[in-house]
């Protein structure tokens, strides 16, 4: 994956890293830990800006997370308890936790989010319940841009810094990469024994 992501780049250039981006947010396994250091490698050998990539990679970021808000938004709170309740083991939710999972992005929304970005798979994952939640637009996306813009200028940075190194950040973001998803994937496991049924739709 990492030698297209850099065919990518390199051909499209600024393009390249936007519609990297957006599959980023849309699809998890392409990982933006991999795509914003090269670009930032990129820009240290003169062939893009250091501004110029960031904000392609930020408004990438924005734009793959608009279908997950609207998706959230669409499907709707109602439905998804009653889901809860009828397949809640496959969700492993039921419809409690779905009001408590609710309130929180109710009171904490913009903080919860803004975490969320800096964390793999949970970034393209938080949209979901934020637009179940039906979190204020403008509230959502203020904290995404913030959570996007300090994970890419992070990666950006790392990239910039390792310059002929590049290699090293694929040596030790992909190890962190899989960890996260081992670790979503046992916690969906546990979850999914564990579970049991609780409110009312």
């Amino acid at each position: 994956m990492a030698n297209w992501i850099i065919e990518t780049i390199g051909q499209f250039g600024y393009l390249g890293i936007f519609l990297l981006m957006v599959l980023e947010s849309l699809f998890p396994p392409i990982p933006s830990e991999l795509v914003i250091p090269f670009a930032g490698f990129a820009a240290m050998q003169g062939t893009l800006s250091l501004p110029g990539v960031i904000a392609a990679a930020t408004l990438g970021a924005l734009a793959g997370m608009v279908p997950w808000y609207i998706a959230g938004r669409l499907f709707g709170l109602g439905r998804l308890r009653a889901l809860a309740n009828r397949f809640g083991r496959v969700f492993t939710l039921n419809a409690e936790e779905v009001d408590t999972a609710t309130e929180a992005f109710r009171r904490h929304g913009p903080i919860i989010v803004l975490v969320g970005r800096l964390l793999p798979i949970i970034r393209t994952l938080i949209s979901v319940p934020a637009g179940l939640a039906r979190m204020p637009a403008h509230l959502f996306f203020a904290a995404s841009l913030v959570g996007a813009l300090i994970w890419n200028l992070i990666l950006v940075g790392a990239g910039a810094l390792l310059a002929a190194n590049y290699g090293l950040v694929e040596k030790w973001l992909d190890p962190v990469t899989t960890l996260v998803i081992v670790s979503v994937v046992a916690i969906y496991i546990y979850r999914f024994i564990r579970w049991r049924p609780g409110g009312a739709a």
